[in-house]
């Protein structure tokens, strides 16, 4: 708001070409594990449907290339802003479970943590998915392109807030949900089918379409977020024209960019015997 410049723009003013150049290359590896997992979602979520990932993954990538390529800043906006609502499937699916909040606010106040790798690993990905590096640039190329001026900044800090508070309920509910049935019932989950399909004998067959509603509509909200991320990151710390107002003649690079690492993404979750929970998971991780 302040500076009207990106993170990575600002990182190249602050400590060079070469620096910031390298700081790219893991950003854009990072990035695209994540973009990797988003597809992954997608083709979970589908097959539990009965589509093979080779009509889903096609399908949304198109979708997610087509909203950002053919779309103004704000009409992708009004878009993302839409998806939101979906999340309300995983609170949905918590309410039809009944369960009891007195023991699970003893669980949150008073945690029984563990030091296995198992553990660690899986609190590292939790951390990882919900303070991700992408985020934060993304946010900052976002309220740059908007020109929020210095007098609305109060207004920007809401909105991060209000996304913090949503966002982590979010993760609350679907965890709850994955301990009160899943866990609980010991089931050994291979795929997010697998834990959809879980659902469905312990908190009725809806609760697992909700589950598999709410998983696809959030892979394909980050599956548009992280190559449109992505691009302004990388074009912005090289000191190329971005932004989804601008055309392929004036930002090329932008589009490029963001054209394959979701074709890359989607094809390498086409890949026969790719497990999808391995991918979705050590992403986070990494």
């Amino acid at each position: 708001v302040v500076t009207g410049q990106g993170l990575s723009d600002m990182i190249r003013e602050r400590f060079g070409v070469r620096f910031t150049f390298y700081l790219m290359l893991l950003v854009l590896a990072t990035n695209f594990g994540n973009v990797m997992a988003e597809f992954a979602g997608i083709a979970s979520a589908g097959e539990l449907f009965g589509l093979p990932r080779l009509v889903t993954v096609p399908i949304c990538a198109a979708l997610v290339w087509v909203l950002v390529v053919k779309g103004s800043y704000k009409s992708v906006e009004k878009v993302f802003l839409f998806a939101c609502f979906f999340y309300l499937a995983y609170p949905i699916t918590l309410a039809l479970l009944k369960p009891e909040w007195k023991d699970i606010g003893q669980a949150m106040v008073h945690p029984q943590p563990e030091f296995s790798g198992p553990y660690l690993a899986m609190l590292i990905g939790v951390i990882g998915t919900t303070i991700a590096p992408w985020m934060q640039f993304y946010q900052q190329a976002s309220v740059a392109e908007k020109n929020i001026s210095i007098q609305d900044y109060k207004y920007s800090r809401l909105d991060t807030v209000f996304g913090c508070i949503v966002v982590n309920a979010v993760a609350v509910c679907i965890m709850v949900v994955c301990a009160l049935t899943l866990y609980k019932s010991g089931l050994r989950i291979e795929s997010a089918a697998d834990a959809a399909h879980g659902l469905m004998p312990l908190a009725g067959k809806s609760s697992g379409y909700l589950f598999a509603a709410g998983l696809m509509n959030a892979s394909l909200f980050a599956a548009s977020i992280l190559p449109l991320s992505t691009a302004y990151t990388i074009c912005e710390a090289l000191g190329w024209e971005s932004g989804v107002d601008k055309d392929f003649e004036t930002a090329p690079q932008f589009y490029v960019l963001y054209t394959g690492i979701i074709a890359l993404g989607a094809l390498t979750i086409l890949i026969p015997g790719l497990s999808l929970v391995q991918v979705m998971f050590w992403s986070q991780v990494i």
